[in-house]
């Protein structure tokens, strides 16, 4: 699965909470929010680093990153949650995160692979081929 696929899946399966997701599908899509996200930062660090930057399109640019913000709440959590699945396990595991520091058990998770064959969550995203390093 290449970025552009995996960004496609990502929203194509915007409200998706069943199934398994790839880890080429999580850490692709992750790096596209990532990338959007510094863009946007440094679009405003950019207008308010001049000394003269306009505060209305500071704003602006703020309330775009908001709504992107709210617009990838939903699918964020469904391919989390996919994810998890993937290594047959409970997207309740996601409730970790308000434990401290114990958000490192999902980053562990997350760039675990995934089960071959199918599991309790549905089929095997790769089809049950695992010869390739990142599946």
């Amino acid at each position: 699965m290449g970025f552009g696929e995996a960004v496609g899946a990502f929203f194509g399966r915007y409200f998706d909470f069943q199934g398994r997701s790839r880890r080429a599908e999580y850490w692709y899509t992750y790096l596209f929010l990532m990338i959007v996200l510094l863009v946007g930062y440094a679009a405003i660090f950019a207008v308010a680093g001049d000394g003269g930057g306009s505060n209305i399109l500071i704003g602006l640019i703020g309330a775009v990153l908001g709504l992107f913000y709210l617009a990838i709440l939903i699918p964020g959590l469904a391919i989390a949650v996919r994810r998890l699945h993937d290594t047959d396990r409970s997207g309740w595991w996601l409730l970790i995160t308000f434990i401290p520091f114990a958000s490192i058990v999902l980053l562990v998770f997350f760039c675990m692979a995934g089960t071959v064959g199918p599991n309790k969550y549905g089929p095997d995203p790769k089809g049950g081929v695992r010869d390739d390093v990142f599946a």
